[in-house]
């Protein structure tokens, strides 16, 4: 079916301020509002809703239009197919580009935990950056007992309680193909393919669409893949943390103790609290590899969510102009963005008798202020006192219910801003 775009109003019969109307040759868009992208995407998702799959777009469509639909056109139960308007060879280049990236952040967040172990995770990420450039990716991957002879033992330690064993995927993009080139910058994605909470364990409801705690690792690897199409010429590490965070006679424990490689030692007061345990990993070999420009990406927190609604990513940093600047490539990727705090103090906010830390407060939801402690927590395992360094809580990559705007399941929010952040602070 066509799918037409106007700036008048719909026929009378089809209800004042209608967004939707038909013509013989298919489908109408009224862009009638003070914000016409959002109708464009709120109009996909309702046809995307009423069963129809496959469409073309007809007539004259802006590019951010065109992603607007795109956006709006998903289900996760049937593959869509869209076909794009007529426009220049530069904007189908980005939107296939778009459209490639985002399916397999989507596809990937989307799989059940029985499909995506860690390993898993793993192969699929290094098998889909391998396939954009063969001969300028490498990649290595430590597993189960590995990585404690190794020293990561936050990834080790979080993964230790399920029969699958727990990950670490470094790949290496490397255009120019120099073992002594420079690393430009760092990705580091957390990649927990099921997060039951361990023994601080989820409620149902809770632990129901925790498929998605992967989002990060993701997310990460789709801005890699866009950043690379978008014409990335410079060696970036691309680090996945990847477990599974089960119950069982040999997971982890409240009250453990873990040391890591930078000799931090982190008392274990809330087992749900993982995610900055793998990453706090992941930060450590970045942060070796010399890279200037380090970004995370994690479904951290739910205090991130309550903060900002779930409609927006948080963005956390001690580098200040880094923040200001992720502000503005995610306004110019059309990605809603908005800085949460964080000073040099939150480090001090998980506080143990124990320990040089803890991993949390031992208090529901972290407490006040949880997202922010969280990002204290991850800043101490980075160096230049954070300089260089962007952490980016996910809070609006995944929907559990589904919305006017969003299908069920998982988004691309996030995946333009990295890449952009990537191109303009490095090449």
């Amino acid at each position: 079916m066509n799918i037409w775009l106007s700036r008048e109003f719909a026929p009378a019969e089809w209800g004042e301020g209608a967004l939707l109307s038909h013509r013989a040759d298919g489908m109408v868009i009224h862009l009638v509002s003070a914000h016409p992208l959002l109708d464009i995407q709120q109009a996909a998702r309702r046809l995307c809703g009423q069963g129809l799959h496959k469409v073309s777009l007809a007539g004259h469509w802006e590019r951010e239009q065109q992603w607007a639909f795109a956006q709006g056109f998903q289900t996760p139960k049937v593959e869509v197919q869209l076909q794009w308007a007529m426009s220049s060879e530069a904007d189908r280049e980005e939107l296939e580009a778009r459209w490639l990236c985002g399916r397999w952040v989507r596809e990937m967040t989307n799989a059940t935990p029985e499909q995506l172990g860690p390993l898993e995770l793993a192969i699929e990420a290094a098998a889909f950056i391998t396939e954009l450039a063969p001969d300028q990716v490498s990649h290595r991957i430590l597993k189960g007992e590995a990585l404690q002879q190794a020293g990561w033992v936050g990834i080790y330690q979080v993964g230790r309680g399920s029969d699958r064993e727990p990950v670490l995927l470094e790949l290496d993009f490397n255009p120019s193909r120099d073992p002594k080139a420079p690393v430009a910058a760092a990705l580091v994605g957390k990649g927990i393919t099921f997060d039951s909470g361990g023994y601080s364990m989820k409620s149902s409801e809770g632990m129901l669409t925790m498929k998605c705690d992967m989002g990060g690792a993701a997310m990460v690897t789709g801005a890699l893949a866009l950043a690379m199409l978008r014409g990335l010429n410079k060696r970036v590490k691309l680090i996945l943390c990847c477990a599974e965070n089960l119950v069982s006679g040999h997971a982890y424990k409240l009250g453990d103790i873990l040391t890591y490689k930078n000799g931090i030692t982190v008392e274990i007061v809330n087992t749900d609290a993982e995610g900055r345990l793998v990453l706090a990993d992941g930060l450590l070999l970045a942060s070796a590899s010399g890279a200037p420009l380090i970004i995370d990406a994690a479904t951290l927190t739910g205090a991130a969510v309550m903060a900002l609604g779930g409609r927006y990513n948080a963005l956390f940093g001690l580098d200040k102009g880094l923040v200001s600047r992720a502000m503005a490539y995610a306004e110019a990727e059309h990605e809603p963005a908005w800085p949460l705090p964080l000073e040099p103090w939150h480090r001090q906010q998980c506080p143990s008798h124990y320990a040089d830390t803890a991993n949390s407060r031992p208090v529901k939801g972290g407490g006040p202020g949880g997202a922010s402690n969280a990002a204290g927590f991850l800043s101490r395992f980075v160096g230049e006192e954070g300089q260089g360094w962007l952490h980016i809580d996910l809070a609006a990559c995944f929907s559990d219910n589904g919305d006017a705007s969003w299908a069920p399941g998982a988004n691309t929010l996030g995946m333009r801003t990295i890449a952009r952040t990537l191109l303009a602070e490095i090449n």
